[in-house]
């Protein structure tokens, strides 16, 4: 079967997640060197999403989440993917060399772009509305709704800023909340 060709660059944290994401998709990828992105890859990494765009795939984690807003803050044309976080996991080592290659698949195909500013859908009003922040079971919800709309899992203020930046349409976030109830009520 022939591998989908991505046409941007993903860019991933290590070696062996090049690895990963190679076996699923035909698509250039760069490296960062984990949490030791240096300014030289870094700018590598600039003139590609100058030249071709490019979709970020970090591991679902602390460091992975600083790498993220590290290039998404320099780089243009940058579209995020994101892999459950449990999707990540083998032997108790998390990564994206982890992830399956219909996993990596999917996230690269559901990859958003952070839109600029125009005017914020959603308020801290909807996120108190929703019980995503404020609540006992605030951040179960904001994982559920993260993994439902593949922008994952986030603080409360990060999660309102991916919704806003991704104009998630009103339509798609209500249906969204109204899966994670009904999973959330079920389980």
């Amino acid at each position: 079967m022939e591998k989908i060709k991505i046409k941007e660059v993903v860019v991933v944290e290590g070696k062996d997640d090049i690895a990963a994401v190679k076996s699923a998709v035909d698509c250039e990828v760069l490296d960062t060197s984990g949490l030791g992105l240096n300014k030289e890859k870094l700018n590598v990494i600039i003139e590609a999403s100058k030249r071709k765009g490019i979709i970020i795939l970090t591991d679902p984690d602390f460091p992975g989440e600083k790498i993220r807003n590290l290039i998404a803050e320099k780089a243009y044309n940058v579209k995020h993917a994101f892999i459950k976080k449990e999707n990540t996991i083998k032997n108790g080592d998390l990564g994206i060399e982890n992830a399956r290659p219909k996993d990596i698949i999917y996230a690269l195909k559901q990859a958003k772009p952070e839109l600029d500013k125009e005017k914020d859908i959603y308020s801290q009003k909807d996120m108190i509305k929703y019980g995503l922040i404020g609540s006992e079971n605030s951040s179960i919800k904001r994982k559920e709704i993260g993994d439902i709309l593949n922008i994952g899992y986030c603080s409360g203020k990060k999660f309102l800023k991916r919704i806003n930046s991704f104009k998630i349409s009103k339509e798609t976030f209500e249906s969204a909340v109204e899966e994670m109830e009904r999973r959330y009520n079920n389980a």
